[in-house]
């Protein structure tokens, strides 16, 4: 029988470890994941975008909407493959404190040249791969002549490239009239076709162990990527796609100013309908192909979405302007919701009714999937009523929830419906969360610190105290507190970051920020030879799962 509730673990594939890693995670590190969530009754595990990335590193900023990241392979698992090169390779960077990509990336792709030698000499029966290219030609064609033609030009940014092959038709033309073309290609399809094996069978065996794999797909699909190149037709290049304004992100000035733009192109929903949303039912269909559930990342852009008339490399120029000064820079316009803000009933309805027809084409394409929407930020009123009367579970950030008395709304009262968590990958762990907001007792943001802890305290069924100060440090008390009060909740889906676990005050992300240490971050060691102290820590949190019958 089907069991309803579960606990999850979000862990980013790049932070997992294991022997001879080549310094990130990868499948083979997923499946002895698989086998530590099962050990530990821990019934999904959440993962970013795994889709391949641009230059950025951003899972958010992939350069194709289907193609999976090629880092995160197993060269293990690959035919031809050295095992004693691997170890020798891997020396150089499993130690690695954080995920250096420049040098795992072109670790990685030498190894994949050579393994793609073998195969071309080695392969009596290329069956499955050629019987793999027929299959996912819809997307596999343009994706590995956008991936050749980053490999000729050094970047994705389209923008900069050269003349040559700076457009699609230019484009078609230099591939077809290059010699050393068609074997790129046929090499990029290769990788992308051990890739997707792998993943499929990393499913099963998820499957096998009753762990569901719970994927993350965002709203949007990156300027540079092989989607907006090569099949233009679907997007709106003039505005960029992101969020309004939040003082939640109080570290980037310019996203509490104008909000975050993200640099996506909008959808031509005209003509993606005209032709049965194709490019949308593709997208999902390939995501069901890996994942049990999937989050839709900002599900509330299917409803409408802020916009900018600027990319996002013109920020800089608007932080600190005045609407008039900004206007002025535009032409008259400003970030504003598109198509329709919800500013008159009609628009509301508008609104509505296009949300609805999109989200059910997306729920039509992942069949049996589960799917959840992350709609936090600025949430219309009529969103989460159409989330829960479709079937997607929305998020419910505990402290975040409160009654009009400002008490914390108790876990009893969460939908069912719903997926219970303390953060996102954009926000910090339980132990920095909560010793952030003590040391904000003392400074300007003390009254805002005292009612979070109150939110907190409360949900959790801890005291809340008379005076801000009196509030212990993060420990064992707060920590289980907190992880009993969401594994309790009626929500269906309850989850933590892998960070609150194992007690790490590490980010895997700062909104707002590019490089650093943001989607870098590692455990010290794999699951399976975490320190004794934490070994304890889940057979506990086994404990309370079963105890609040999670599992």
């Amino acid at each position: 029988m089907e069991r309803l509730r579960r606990m999850g673990i979000l862990i980013p594939v790049f932070s997992l470890r294991r022997d001879c890693d080549l310094g990130i995670g990868d499948t083979l590190a997923m499946r002895e994941a698989i086998d530590w969530a099962a050990e530990h009754h821990i019934g999904f595990l959440q993962l970013l975008p795994i889709n391949e990335t641009g230059s950025d590193n951003s899972p958010y900023n992939a350069i194709s909407s289907v193609a999976l990241d090629p880092v995160l392979i197993s060269l293990d698992l690959i035919p031809g493959m050295s095992k004693t090169v691997i170890r020798s390779k891997a020396q150089q960077c499993e130690y690695a404190e954080l995920v250096d990509y420049a040098s795992v990336g072109a670790l990685k792709w030498d190894l994949l040249e050579m393994g793609y030698r073998y195969f071309c000499q080695k392969s009596n029966d290329d069956t499955a791969f050629e019987n793999f290219c027929q299959e996912e030609e819809s997307w596999l064609i343009s994706y590995t002549k956008y991936r050749w033609l980053m490999e000729c030009a050094g970047t994705e940014e389209w923008s900069k490239w050269p003349e040559e092959y700076g457009t699609q038709a230019k484009a078609e033309v230099f591939i077809a009239k290059n010699s050393e073309a068609k074997e790129r290609l046929r090499f990029y399809a290769w990788v992308q076709w051990h890739v997707f094996t792998q993943w499929r069978d990393l499913r099963q065996y998820a499957e096998s162990k009753d762990v569901k794999l719970m994927g993350d797909i965002p709203i949007g699909v990156s300027y540079f990527s092989a989607d907006v190149f090569f099949e233009p037709q679907w997007f709106d290049l003039t505005l960029s796609g992101g969020s309004p304004p939040e003082k939640v992100f109080k570290d980037d000035a310019f996203a509490c100013q104008w909000g975050q733009n993200w640099g996506v192109p909008l959808y031509r929903w005209d003509e993606l309908k005209k032709h049965d949303f194709v490019w949308w039912r593709r997208r999902i269909e390939k995501l069901t192909d890996v994942f049990h559930i999937f989050r839709i990342d900002h599900i509330l852009g299917f409803y409408r979405i802020f916009s900018f008339p600027w990319r996002p490399e013109r920020n800089a120029e608007f932080l600190g302007l005045t609407e008039e000064e900004a206007k002025r820079l535009t032409g008259g316009t400003l970030p504003k919701f598109h198509p329709h803000d919800d500013d008159t009933e009609a628009h509301k309805k508008a609104n509505l009714d296009a949300g609805d027809q999109y989200i059910k084409v997306i729920l039509e394409a992942a069949g049996a999937v589960e799917v959840v929407g992350e709609d936090l930020g600025c949430v219309p009123d009529y969103v989460r009523p159409h989330l829960a009367q479709l079937g997607i579970a929305g998020f419910k950030i505990c402290q975040w929830e409160s009654l009009e008395d400002g008490r914390a709304l108790p876990g009893e009262e969460y939908p069912e419906c719903a997926f219970a968590t303390y953060a996102t990958h954009d926000h910090e762990p339980l132990p920095a969360l909560w010793n952030t907001l003590l040391q904000h007792l003392w400074g300007p943001e003390h009254q805002q610190a005292i009612e979070s802890l109150a939110l907190l305290s409360d949900f959790a069924s801890m005291p809340i105290c008379d005076s801000g100060h009196a509030y212990v440090k993060y420990g064992p008390v707060v920590k289980w507190s907190l992880l009993d009060g969401l594994l309790n909740c009626r929500a269906n889906y309850a989850a933590v970051m892998i960070n609150d676990l194992v007690d790490s005050a590490k980010r895997i992300n700062i909104p707002g920020t590019v490089g650093g240490d943001n989607w870098r971050y590692r455990l010290p060691w794999s699951l399976k030879d975490m320190p004794e102290y934490l070994k304890r820590e889940c057979q506990r949190m086994k404990a309370l799962i079963d105890l609040s019958q999670r599992y």
